[in-house]
């Protein structure tokens, strides 16, 4: 690759970071229905179509908004296990406990990330690493030797993904977190391995 062609994709890739971010910025301070990309363009100095040479539209700005939301998301959650004190369930109650405050930290890149449609894959083979990688850090909480470390992790996630949104529309009351997260973990980690 010639040094021009190795500047231009850095320009591309700067300017695709740029739109990202000010699609994050935009959205945290007046909420995804804000977002546009006539907005995005005003925002980012470069006009629609420069837009849509990187995205095909919102749902695609959003789920590179989302991929995003996850390369932030796994480290933070890797980071909450690895300080985890060594008994049982501590690991993963701190890697809940990091994923709840994201989530309130966070709620519209929450929202791209989880609630609102991309074209990201979930449990496939196209799944992308930083999401994977989001996903490891609660399997990793889980025995090795257990079958089921898997579908443990997918229900974990679940439930707590129910606790975020429902917490975060006033639907049950944000102050019992810890006790729902308490019981959630004192349950799964409980259960006894294959």
């Amino acid at each position: 690759m010639s040094a021009i062609n190795e500047r231009r994709e850095r320009e591309r890739a700067r300017r695709h970071q740029l739109i990202v971010t000010a699609a994050r910025e935009l959205a945290e301070v007046e909420g995804w229905e804000a977002v546009t990309t006539r907005r995005l363009a005003e925002r980012v100095e470069y006009s629609q179509p420069v837009l849509y040479s990187h995205f095909k539209g919102k749902d695609a700005i959003m789920g590179a908004v989302a991929l995003d939301g996850f390369s932030e998301l796994a480290p933070r959650l890797r980071r909450a296990r690895e300080a985890a004190a060594p008994e049982p369930g501590d690991a993963l109650r701190a890697v809940c406990r990091a994923y709840l405050e994201f989530a309130t930290e966070r709620p519209a890149l929450y929202q791209a990330m989880f609630v609102l449609p991309t074209d990201l894959k979930f449990a496939s083979d196209d799944t992308p690493r930083p999401l994977r990688a989001a996903f490891d850090e609660f399997v990793s909480c889980f025995r090795p030797d257990d079958d089921r470390r898997e579908l443990f992790a997918e229900v974990t996630w679940s439930a707590l993904h129910g606790m975020a949104v429902l917490s975060g529309s006033g639907r049950i009351p944000p102050g019992s977190q810890d006790e729902r997260l308490d019981f959630l973990v004192s349950r799964i980690a409980a259960t006894p391995p294959n």
